[in-house]
């Protein structure tokens, strides 16, 4: 995809896409949920898989930095196993996109709208501005985009680790025992849990493009985005069940506790900001790969022309963002109407993400045959991922879909 002539993100912007891209909403839900799975023992859950997640998160990375360009994970496909299977994983992942980031803001706004006491009407005005704001900067372009990333997230970190020091004085040792009430089994199943807040490595791979340096960069933000993240989830994790914010009727909003025993009555306020944030940092990540995606995928002839159109004045892909917003548009809609329930609409995205993910850990077995220990981290991101795949259930139907819509795209376009 064309675009300006020197490329605008440095290491600071590059850590912040990443950790923006993954730290999404279920540090809102997540640690209370998997606490209340299998007790104090959730915390080894988050700690392993946080050790499971690094291998994925290097081969994302890896290829990242031999193969920078606008097609990200469609790319890799591309150059391993030729070009239909590359358009079709870019379709995977640009049609799990378009369901995901209004998934992510309408979670985020939620969360917003139970610390305030909002009305539905308010939420869903909040998470349309969240994803406004999203393709605006997206518009705008790349340099200020990362630069608000990094203030985003910035005071992302800032709230969450003032969480965890404000409630350290609530925190009773008695909490984390017994420390595996459910059983070890009950820990293996909320690990399999987690594995849905360490997604979002393969969204900055589309925009390796407007990096300065990927070859001196990309891995070195991925291992330190990957300590920054893992960090954050543990101290959490520790905080929920140390303050015993679990159980009936807390889980779903276990941070929403912990901000407030941090804060006191300002907790509401810094819940608020912490939701805002933590939903318009992987929007901001996940509209830019979809909107380079949409044009990558254009420009070689697998999806409409007119998603190839650029901005005169930003450089930036208009197509993709226009197709972008009438997609969201629609499911925001659909979601008001009833149509499209957010429980619905959460599990569609996840069996394509994950084939997304199959297709670039397969994609680097290939690529890196030469080089050992990294198609090693290949193939076991490719497993691991592989196991979670089983868990989708009727979400697969999604992916099915949009092979059959791929499929006859293609076969139109021949003809």
């Amino acid at each position: 995809m064309p675009r300006t002539d020197r490329p605008a993100l440095r290491l600071p912007q590059i850590v912040a896409l990443y950790v923006g891209a993954v730290v999404g909403c279920g540090i809102l839900i997540l640690p209370g949920l998997t606490a209340d799975i299998a007790g104090p023992a959730s915390v080894v859950s988050w700690a392993v898989m946080s050790l499971l997640s690094l291998p994925l998160a290097l081969t994302m990375g890896f290829l990242a930095r031999e193969y920078p360009g606008d097609g990200g994970v469609s790319g890799f496909v591309r150059t391993a196993f030729r070009e239909p299977a590359g358009s079709l994983i870019g379709w995977f992942f640009l049609s799990a996109t378009v369901i995901g980031v209004p998934v992510l803001s309408l979670t985020g706004a939620g969360y917003i709208a139970a610390a305030f006491g909002l009305s539905e009407m308010v939420r869903v005005i909040i998470a349309a501005g969240v994803l406004l704001l999203g393709l605006v900067l997206n518009h705008v372009g790349m340099r200020l985009s990362g630069q608000i990333q990094v203030a985003v997230v910035s005071t992302t970190i800032v709230i969450l680790l003032g969480a965890f020091l404000g409630s350290w004085h609530e925190v009773d040792a008695a909490a984390f025992f017994p420390f595996a009430p459910h059983g070890w089994m009950s820990a293996g199943y909320a690990t399999s849990l987690i594995f849905w807040s360490f997604i979002g490595w393969e969204a900055v791979t589309h925009i390796t493009g407007e990096f300065e340096d990927p070859a001196r960069d990309v891995v070195r933000a991925t291992v330190i985005a990957s300590g920054i993240i893992s960090i954050l989830y543990l101290l959490t994790a520790f905080a929920v069940i140390g303050t015993g914010s679990y159980g009936p009727g807390l889980s779903d909003v276990s941070l929403l506790n912990v901000i407030r025993l941090s804060f006191g009555p300002w907790g509401a306020i810094c819940t608020g900001i912490a939701a805002l944030l933590v939903c318009i940092a992987p929007s901001i990540t996940y509209i830019g790969a979809a909107s380079r995606l949409a044009c990558s995928l254009s420009l070689t002839g697998n999806a409409p022309g007119f998603l190839s159109r650029i901005s005169p004045r930003f450089r930036t892909p208009t197509g993709g963002l226009v197709f972008l917003c009438i997609c969201f548009t629609g499911i925001i809609s659909g979601y008001c109407s009833g149509l499209l329930p957010l429980t619905t609409l959460i599990q569609l995205p996840n069996a394509a993400f994950i084939l997304t993910y199959l297709g670039g850990c397969a994609a680097g077995i290939v690529l890196f045959r030469e080089r050992k220990k990294i198609r090693a981290l290949c193939a076991l991101s490719l497993v691991m991922t592989g196991a979670i795949l089983f868990f989708v259930s009727w979400a697969i139907l999604f992916p099915v879909l949009i092979t059959l819509l791929w499929g006859g795209y293609r076969f139109m376009h021949q003809r």
